[in-house]
């Protein structure tokens, strides 16, 4: 018998993503993804129930410590990371991520807000924190069976995150001074390019992984200012590469100072 706050998989997706149970209505459960920024709802019969997952702490580490090897030297030299605003539709996930600049010594500052009321709260987070990257971000779908990916309408919140660029972009035009980093699972990534994002999910409409915002973040924070990041390697760092993140050359945000 399954439960609210059991842990299960689905079946006709052959059991490949891990869903906690948010709430049963009839035979119908509503699910929200353990690694992935992905809400669904599935048939009772249609799940196989799981063990709760393992601490994810040791895969997230495993994460942060190949983008510390790829950006510093621990030489003589001190670095001053740029400041994130990370804003998040989900405070699970959020907290996550905070978790993981916290690991990575890079300043964050964290907001949870409702996808919807994005575009009307971006403006004034940003001048109180004046970042150098900011995340819009929380969940997102792609409604295949209504029809072509490039009509707005077929996408959960793709909408409000696209608005919340611009707003950002108003803010700041110059693609270099804010880095902006927008989506979530299954997202418009060509309009929020268009919109003004750096970086946006997803090229091939699949899900991303919770920290995949956090990893682009974190490496944009930690990367010389006079210098471009590997885009490429960028994206490989992610969970899903290329399929689901995607974006634009773009220098970092990192000063460096001598001596220590």
């Amino acid at each position: 018998m399954i439960k609210k706050g059991d842990y299960v998989t689905r079946n006709s997706y052959k059991n490949d993503t891990i869903f906690l149970v948010l709430n049963i209505k009839g035979e119908v459960a509503y699910l929200k993804g353990v690694d992935v920024r992905l809400f669904a709802d599935s048939e009772l019969d249609d799940l196989v129930k799981v063990g709760e997952p393992k601490e994810t702490t040791e895969e997230d580490e495993k994460m942060r410590e190949e983008i510390l090897d790829d950006v510093l030297d621990r030489s003589e030299f001190f670095y001053l990371p740029g400041k994130i605003l990370h804003i998040d539709g989900d405070r699970d996930y959020l907290n996550r991520c905070m978790k993981f600049y916290k690991d990575a010594n890079v300043y964050a500052v964290g907001k949870v807000v409702e996808e919807e009321a994005l575009a009307k709260n971006i403006r004034g987070f940003l001048e109180e924190v004046k970042p150098d990257i900011v995340i819009i971000t929380g969940h997102d779908a792609f409604y295949e069976k209504k029809g072509v990916k490039e009509d707005l309408n077929n996408y959960k919140n793709s909408k409000n995150f696209i608005e919340a660029v611009r707003e950002a972009r108003k803010y700041e035009k110059s693609h270099e001074k804010l880095i902006i980093i927008a989506g979530a699972c299954q997202s418009d990534y060509e309009e929020l390019i268009k919109a003004g994002a750096n970086f946006a999910s997803s090229p091939k409409r699949v899900n991303i992984h919770a920290l995949d915002p956090a990893i682009i973040a974190v490496s944009v924070a930690m990367c010389e200012r006079n210098k471009e990041i590997d885009l490429i390697h960028l994206l490989e760092k992610t969970k899903y590469g290329k399929d689901g993140m995607g974006g634009i050359i773009t220098n970092g945000t990192m000063y460096v100072g001598y001596p220590r």
